[in-house]
């Protein structure tokens, strides 16, 4: 397993009961195949530009150990979730 750390951007008007159940599903899917190590919540911060019209966002940054099959399903996960603005995972070096 490798070592990542990942950025989840959620829509910063979305209910807090929606996120933490479109969070869970996420996790869910890190834990199935690996663990978690830190989840840091930043909380409501302002956007680098605009997306869709939006200048905020819900920031939650994850530092895990995964499968690299992992990987594909949150990316492929945060496309087709609503609530999910913008979502980035690097490999972090040994």
């Amino acid at each position: 397993m490798r070592k990542y750390e990942g950025v989840f951007i959620f829509l910063p008007n979305l209910e807090e009961e929606d996120r933490e159940q479109i969070f869970d599903r996420l996790k869910g899917v890190i834990e199935s195949h690996g663990s978690i190590t830190k989840i840091d919540e930043w909380g409501n911060r302002k956007l680098a530009y605009e997306i869709d019209d939006l200048t905020e966002g819900y920031y939650i940054v994850v530092e895990f150990e995964a499968e690299t099959s992992t990987i594909d399903e949150l990316d492929r996960i945060c496309k087709i979730t609503d609530g999910v603005m913008r979502n980035m995972i690097i490999r972090v070096d040994e």
